[in-house]
């Protein structure tokens, strides 16, 4: 017979979720307007042709603005992933999954940073 402290002893500290629920807060509380602007902005745009559609990203404003919003939906991508992995997965390929989760995220805002920028910058 163990008391319910002895069964919790050595299964981590539960301080080391706080930071990964605040950033997850965070991320999707600054989704939410970008998120509203990005798809107001498409809809505003959905009759324009492809040249007006460069000209639009290639405002300052507009750029920085996807720039941000690749970074937000993709941290808060990664992390949402991350929960579901450590929830769901009960194998020694719990660790690797993460490490690909985070990599392929980090790979697919790069991708989509530079494309942004390479677009507003005429290159």
């Amino acid at each position: 017979m163990r008391t319910p402290l002895a069964k919790a002893m050595g299964l981590g500290s539960a301080k080391s979720g706080v930071a990964h629920w605040w950033a997850q807060r965070v991320s999707a509380v600054a989704l939410v307007p970008l998120t509203l602007w990005f798809a107001a902005s498409i809809i505003a745009h959905s009759g324009s042709d492809y040249a007006a559609f460069v000209a639009w990203l290639r405002s300052p404003l507009t750029a920085g603005l996807m720039v941000l919003l690749l970074i937000a939906l993709f941290q808060h991508t990664a992390l949402g992933l991350q929960v579901v992995i450590e929830d769901y997965v009960h194998s020694g390929g719990k660790f690797a999954a993460v490490i690909a989760v985070r990599l392929s995220c980090f790979a697919l805002a790069a991708a989509g940073i530079l494309a942004t920028l390479s677009v507003a910058l005429g290159r």
